[in-house]
């Protein structure tokens, strides 16, 4: 085994923890008694394992307050504009106004288009949705950001005609071919992910709560395809699955961009306590993040985003709108699902600790140590080919991979790629997301420098 294959395969072991153990907030702002973005950033920086928010706009002080904290930020275009954004000079100038003069001080990685249109019934919104989101693609493009930052747009599980079981899975009619074709289609095309809004809370019962908080019970047996689920966050995912695959797209990446549970509500409403929410969310995380996956996409994690950073006392509609939040205003836990660092619990007033999920966020690495970044292993070699082109095609330095130079042994695309995007990496400033490559690369503190060859 050569230096650069034991080096990759070190880089995907320390990569893959990191990796896995991605734990995203939804961070609403519908109150009037939250604190300042500054304070709340700070908090999910030094206090918490967070490393992802969503936002739903783009407000500017809370885009500034996530500078130089490496949290990646998902931010929302408001459903209203969607129409204006398949104009081109419209999206251009969007770009221009709300995402370019915060990059790359704000790790800004995805704009979602809207949040559950299809549920919006709005014909206009809908028609408009995919030549929105295109078009938002070709402003990024045209700014040199497509390869930082992402589209999608999340929807709700209404879009499923059937869930039950998960293996019969599918979209409703008409949306399936007009709508979600063309836009799963784009979001394979630009390397995105399909975003969904799974709620186990709005769709248990009494006989199905244990089966709704991950606790123990029988289950649920699909004839269809002979598997049995625990849980019914794996079916509704498994739903969603099943109906891409109907379309041809089971390639195409799954994101959980809500779910939560509430810690109060009306009394009609079953397992609406701060112990039943602390208990799907605590389970939640180490679910996403186990590697376990679901029974028809085994051995994943999942991207999530826990609904909410804060209860919303402004929100309108029965008491548990207000009440998803993990976090009081004054940045105490409403109740404590091992998000909280150590340091940051013990200093609770009568705090008791409770464990950790299976798979906590690793330390961060030390400032001293040095990074390099190296393709994934098992990467497409056309993939990896694009990168080459692209490094050596802005007029950066390729000499040293090229006939005769240091590094051109061994002569392979991997070894070239591997060389070129770190070069990147390193001169554009070492930031997470310059090693992202559409997903083929990976960071590593193991030098793959060999001979005369040094990276």
């Amino acid at each position: 085994m050569d230096v650069i294959t034991v080096a990759l395969l070190l880089a995907s072991i320390f990569f893959r923890k990191g990796a896995d153990a991605s734990i995203g907030v939804n961070y609403g702002t519908v109150a009037n008694d939250l604190p300042p973005p500054a304070q709340v950033a700070k908090f999910l920086l030094q206090s918490t394992l967070v490393n992802r928010v969503r936002l739903f706009d783009t407000n500017p002080e809370i885009l500034k307050s996530f500078a130089h904290t490496g949290i990646e930020v998902s931010v929302t275009v408001p459903n209203d504009l969607i129409p204006q954004l398949t104009k081109f000079s419209f999206a251009q100038q969007w770009v221009r106004t709300n995402i370019q003069p915060h990059v790359p001080s704000t790790n800004i990685v995805r704009i979602l288009v809207g949040n559950e249109v299809l549920a919006t019934a709005s014909k206009l919104l809908i028609s408009s949705l995919v030549s929105a989101m295109q078009t938002l693609h070709v402003a990024l493009v045209d700014a040199s950001l497509d390869r930082r930052i992402k589209i999608s747009t999340p929807h709700s599980l209404g879009i499923l005609l059937s869930s039950t079981p998960p293996g019969a899975g599918k979209f409703r009619r008409g949306y399936d071919t007009h709508v979600l074709r063309p836009q799963l289609s784009f979001l394979r095309a630009t390397g995105s992910d399909f975003l969904v809004n799974p709620y186990p809370f709005f769709g248990c019962s009494p006989e199905t709560l244990d089966y709704a908080v991950f606790r123990p019970n029988p289950g649920v047996f699909d004839e269809t395809t002979g598997l049995h689920y625990t849980n019914m966050l794996d079916a509704q995912l498994d739903a969603v699955y099943s109906a891409m695959k109907l379309l041809g797209f089971d390639d195409v990446g799954i994101v959980i961009a809500e779910t939560g549970w509430p810690s109060k509500g009306d009394s009609s409403q079953i397992g609406v306590d701060p112990n039943t929410a602390r208990e799907y969310n605590m389970n939640l995380i180490r679910h996403v993040n186990s590697g376990a996956g679901t029974p028809l996409m085994p051995n994943r994690t999942f991207e999530a985003y826990i609904f909410a950073l804060f209860n919303e006392d402004l929100k309108p509609g029965p008491t548990c709108e207000r009440n998803f939040g993990l976090f009081q205003p004054d940045l105490t836990p409403v109740y404590d699902v091992g998000i909280l660092r150590p340091s940051a619990r013990a200093s609770i007033p009568g705090s008791n600790p409770t464990p950790e999920p299976a798979t906590p966020v690793p330390p961060q690495t030390p400032s001293g140590w040095k990074r390099w970044c190296l393709p994934k292993t098992g990467v497409d070699p056309d993939a990896l080919q694009r990168n080459l082109d692209y490094v050596c095609g802005l007029g950066m330095d390729c000499g040293p991979i090229q006939e005769g130079g240091p590094c051109f042994k061994p002569d392979t695309v991997h070894a070239h790629a591997a060389y070129a995007m770190n070069m990147y990496y390193q001169e554009n400033g070492k930031n997470d997301y310059d090693c992202d490559f559409e997903g083929t690369g990976s960071i590593t503190t193991v030098d793959p420098s060999y001979g005369k060859c040094k990276y």
